[in-house]
């Protein structure tokens, strides 16, 4: 009895130290995503929106956030100062764009748009103020320090054309300032106080300000400033930071609060705390993305789910209903028979065509052109039309030759993806075959590539999202990254030849 007393003992014992190995094991995968506070700057004027957001994802994730709010233009200049950080939030875009020729930011996400506007009391009687006024100093005026803010870089940009005197009318607006700021923030309080008759301050933040009224200004009217997060490059928890960057662009997480505010958001990606995204991908390009796939995944803490086939299938599938988050065809041909999906695309590579034959089969035959593929008696492998980019490529380009009806009663394998028929012409089963150059870039020593003098004879591949994605934002993010320069030589290394620019 005593026996059995003892051994109840300790097998308790063991399961509630399993329990609480458990309950730590849950408690640190939910935390993984990094350890230490998120380190986070933020434009001052975007303050109450950030300030909830910040508060709510403390609350459901238990992740702290310690925040800075000061101008952008000083918090650039306190960042790249600083030997850390993990965030930055700049009211124009402007300042994001300089940052990244700092090389101090990585990923971006655009979060909402606002203009500047006159804002003045409502009871002040100032409705008919107009930027002549401000020029001659005939009111009070706060603004804010272009160097400092991005409020005021954004307004002396926009007031750029406008002379007076054959000057910017920005010129002496500034010089008669009464009171010049580093927030705009702190220019809607001199207002509200009545420090001041009038403010170039945002809309949104006038929206803020139940006191305020907006003045329409034409010159205002322009291009919409954008308001921009990023990841900074010295981060050293990048995972825990666009776990962040996620959850404040989301369309049903943080874009709710600042719509609240009367900010004109963007269209998010709705919020998940692990996306799982789906990439369609031409069996072409599917090893030169690998490597840039898995750090995406890593990096982003996302999964990347991808159906690599013959491009046919693919927009087979997609026709038949299913929609991948993101599509990466073999050629524009296949792209364009579903842009009703996805409208918008960028190529990113190229590769040529080219014939490719046994060693033996071209001394033998004295293979060297095209027309042999019709006058020699050659096992001939070639993709399938239906299935594949290439082969109907490869049909377009034989029919334009008037060598289609010829060759096509000698074709024994119609493979979906040429790789086979690589490895078929290499192990002597076809002696000759068509496909992309990048499909020969592992096997050229055991081939005789001939190559194909036509304009038909090369295939673009473009990407695109698809308009239907709930992860707009984060797709973009997976094609910049599929732009980075890592990425190219990934391709260029297998035979493709770059089109799709760069990323920095």
């Amino acid at each position: 009895m005593r026996f059995r007393f003892g051994w109840i003992v300790a097998a308790s014992a063991l399961l509630i130290v399993g329990l609480i190995a458990a309950i730590k094991l849950g408690s640190d995968s939910r935390t993984e995503i990094g350890a230490e506070p998120l380190r986070f700057y933020c434009a001052a004027g975007i303050r109450k929106p950030v300030q909830e957001i910040i508060a709510e994802y403390e609350a459901e994730y238990g992740i702290p956030v310690e925040s800075s709010y000061d101008g952008s233009g000083r918090l650039l200049s306190e960042i790249r100062a600083a030997d850390g950080g993990d965030l930055y939030l700049a009211a124009d875009v402007a300042y994001t764009e300089e940052a990244r020729s700092f090389g101090i930011i990585d990923e971006v996400a655009n979060i909402a748009e606002q203009r500047p506007c006159l804002a003045i009391r409502k009871d002040s009687g100032l409705q008919g103020i107009t930027l002549q006024d401000l020029a001659a100093g005939t009111h009070r005026l706060s603004v804010a320090d272009p160097k400092s803010a991005a409020i005021g870089r954004a307004a002396r940009k926009m007031l750029a054309e406008t002379q007076v005197n054959g000057v910017s009318i920005w010129d002496p607006i500034f010089e008669k300032a009464t009171v010049v700021r580093h927030t705009v923030n702190e220019i809607a309080n001199d207002i509200k106080s009545g420090a001041a008759d009038v403010g170039i301050i945002w809309d949104a933040t006038a929206a803020q300000y139940e006191e305020l009224t907006v003045v329409p200004v034409s010159q205002f009217e322009g291009s919409p400033q954008q308001i921009v997060i990023s990841v900074l490059t010295a981060s050293k928890q990048p995972t825990r930071a666009l776990h962040f960057l996620r959850y404040l662009t989301s369309q049903d997480r943080g874009l709710t609060n600042f719509k609240k505010y009367g900010y004109d958001t963007v269209a998010g990606d709705v919020w998940s705390e692990s996306p799982e995204v789906r990439l369609f991908t031409g069996g072409l390009m599917h090893p030169a993305i690998q490597e840039t796939i898995t750090t995406f995944e890593q990096r982003e803490g996302v999964r990347v789910l991808q159906t690599p086939n013959g491009c046919g299938i693919l927009v087979s599938q997609i026709r038949a209903g299913e929609h991948p988050d993101l599509y990466f065809a073999c050629d524009t041909s296949f792209m364009m028979k579903v842009e009703d999906v996805f409208p918008q695309w960028e190529d990113l590579s190229r590769t040529e065509m080219v014939m490719v034959v046994n060693p033996e089969t071209a001394k033998e035959l004295n293979i060297s052109s095209l027309n042999d593929l019709a006058t020699k008696p050659l096992k001939i492998g070639l993709c399938d039309p239906e299935h594949s980019a290439l082969g109907d490529l490869t049909r377009q380009l034989l029919r334009q030759r008037n060598l289609w009806a010829t060759v096509q009663p000698k074709v024994l394998d119609w493979p979906s993806t040429a790789d086979r028929l690589v490895e078929s012409v290499v192990i002597d089963g076809l002696d000759a075959a068509i496909v992309y150059r990048a499909n020969t870039i592992r096997q050229k020593d055991a081939l005789v590539v001939i190559d194909i003098d036509s304009p038909r004879a090369t295939a673009i591949q473009p990407i695109a999202v698809a308009k239907d994605s709930s992860f707009p934002n984060l797709m973009g993010r997976l094609i910049r990254k599929l732009k980075s320069a890592d990425s190219r030589q990934q391709f260029e290394s297998r035979g493709f030849r770059w089109i799709g620019g760069s990323t920095l």
